[in-house]
């Protein structure tokens, strides 16, 4: 557990320990732009099924339609996220924070379009409706710690849910994400 709550290192973009997976679904960002915004998403695949090779295989553009009915309106995608959180509380990261990785789609933030030019991507294995696990909250309150140690230009309440930039059109990461708890976590992680 103390592993959990330790301070996560991000060296040149990549977080320290986590295992590194990068996702041809990111680019540059815009020059100048800076980042202001974590965005925090939920996973899973098949729907409400955890653990397993499909999320990875879905940011590496690798997803088989044949796998599950499902995966059929997905294999077009192309998307990714800059670090997943698995249940365990284990991290994969699929691009470094210094590139645009492509998860929030259409987008808005405090008036400003286009999240994915300023904004880290964080994907929590979960769903809409499942609790999510303490040792993914501990572990995702370090990491937005260790980013704004990073980053100083994300303030304080500049971490929101994808159903926060693209309401009506995303509800992750859903009512069982408990945001207090979530905050409470932060707390102990940093």
């Amino acid at each position: 557990m103390a592993a959990i709550l330790s301070a996560i290192e991000i060296d040149d973009g990549w977080v320290r320990g986590a295992r590194r997976v990068p996702s041809p679904n990111a680019d540059a960002r815009p020059p100048g732009v800076e980042i202001a915004l974590v965005i925090v998403h939920s996973i899973n695949l098949p729907p409400g099924e955890f653990g397993g090779p499909w999320i990875e295989r879905l940011f590496m553009n690798t997803l088989p339609a044949s796998a599950h009915p499902y995966f059929r309106e997905l294999v077009a995608a192309r998307v990714s996220a800059h670090v997943l959180v698995q249940r365990d509380g284990s991290l994969i990261q699929f691009a470094p924070f210094g590139a645009r990785a492509w998860h929030a789609g259409a987008s808005t933030w405090a008036g400003r379009s286009n999240c994915n030019d300023y904004s880290v991507g964080i994907e929590v294995e979960g769903c809409d409706d499942v609790p999510y696990s303490d040792r993914q909250y501990r572990r995702l309150a370090a990491l937005v710690a260790s980013l704004r140690r990073v980053y100083p230009t994300i303030a304080p309440d500049a971490v929101v849910g994808h159903s926060d930039v693209a309401p009506g059109r995303k509800t992750d990461p859903g009512a069982a994400f408990d945001w207090a708890r979530f905050q409470a976590a932060g707390l102990t992680a940093s």
